[in-house]
């Protein structure tokens, strides 16, 4: 008889230091942009039912954060404000003195290479929940648009190093790079949410950031779900337009776009590991059904592989504790 032939492929999983060498994806705590949510008051450290671990932070309690964070060899936090008073045009968002902008000052005062990307939107500030102005029962984009501009060019006299714009509003990264340009701040990259779903995930950041819209949705601004080449459209759009980073959002459900995002551009694609995304596994780990070690880096290895060159996730903190044991 003649010898079968076939691959031996399990030539190079013959042992763990064999398999580290040919490992073709790998993550670090650099990779992570850490999401923090801040709220008023003092000493304040508010834990949120729906998302184990994460907790909403005052300004001096934000600083200690931070400090663990900076340890860690996180380089990235992102800031998400939860106002004391929300009014119909969210009027907080773009004061100079809201909470973001006096959080921004804080954590640049005391860790100036940490990167602060202030998350622009309006919604946690409208007290209709939703990501603009409000007419005839839905959002008028170019009114919005005005008002977004007015929050970045804050948030950026404040120090934030990348402004993230996430309203999904059209012309939204054109505006805010013609507002930043003209205030001085040509300098200043913008993380676009270029690609931002209508996603059942969400749902725990808006417990968080009490940002839930007080009637209809958000399907008029943000992407269907079941569309792939809209997002090509939406990230070309974002790009002519001046973006300089592109968010993929939500990531674990939307590999196959973050891939195709890749493949497309040459710009950095963010993943945004979202809060529906963090919940599952936690809950899944806190009943013992999972590893959650083995689970969330398998989980954040996969945004990677898929094309991610950043990822915005909660369980960065974690994660980085378990890649320097690792």
């Amino acid at each position: 008889m003649n010898p079968i032939e076939f691959k031996r492929h399990r030539r190079l999983r013959t042992n763990p230091t064999v398999r580290a060498m040919v490992r073709e994806t790998s993550i670090k705590a650099a990779d992570f942009i850490y999401p923090i949510f801040i709220t008023e008051g003092e000493n304040v450290r508010n834990p949120i039912a729906s998302m184990p671990g994460v907790d909403q932070f005052s300004i001096d309690m934000l600083l200690k954060e931070t400090d663990e964070v900076v340890e860690l060899g996180i380089s990235s936090i992102i800031l998400f404000g939860i106002p004391s008073e929300k009014d119909e045009c969210g009027s907080e968002a773009y004061d100079d003195n809201g909470i973001i902008q006096r959080a921004t000052r804080a954590v640049k005062e005391r860790h100036p290479n940490l990167v602060v990307v202030a998350d622009t939107c309006l919604c946690e500030y409208t007290d209709h929940g939703h990501c603009g102005v409000i007419k005839d029962g839905d959002v008028d984009n170019d009114a919005s648009l005005v008002l977004l501009a007015k929050t970045a060019v804050s948030q950026a006299k404040a120090g934030a190093d990348i402004i993230a714009p996430s309203n999904m509003m059209d012309g939204f990264v054109a505006v805010i790079r013609q507002a930043l340009d003209d205030a001085g701040f040509q300098n200043i990259p913008i993380m676009s949410y270029a690609v931002k779903y209508a996603s059942a995930y969400y749902g725990p950041f808006r417990d968080a950031a009490q940002s839930t819209p007080q009637f209809g949705d958000r399907k008029t601004y943000q992407m269907d779900p079941a569309n792939r080449m809209e997002a090509m459209r939406e990230a070309e759009s974002d790009i002519l337009e001046g973006a300089d980073f592109l968010i993929v959002k939500p990531a674990l459900s939307y590999l196959d776009i973050i891939r195709d995002v890749k493949n497309h551009v040459l710009l950095p694609v963010v993943a945004y590991n979202v809060s529906g995304e963090y919940a599952m596994v936690k809950a899944a780990a806190l009943n013992g059904w999972v590893d959650e070690k083995k689970i969330v880096l398998e989980t954040l290895t996969s945004m990677k592989r898929a094309g991610a060159d950043i990822i915005m996730t909660y369980h960065a903190k974690d994660a980085a504790r378990w890649l320097e044991e690792n």
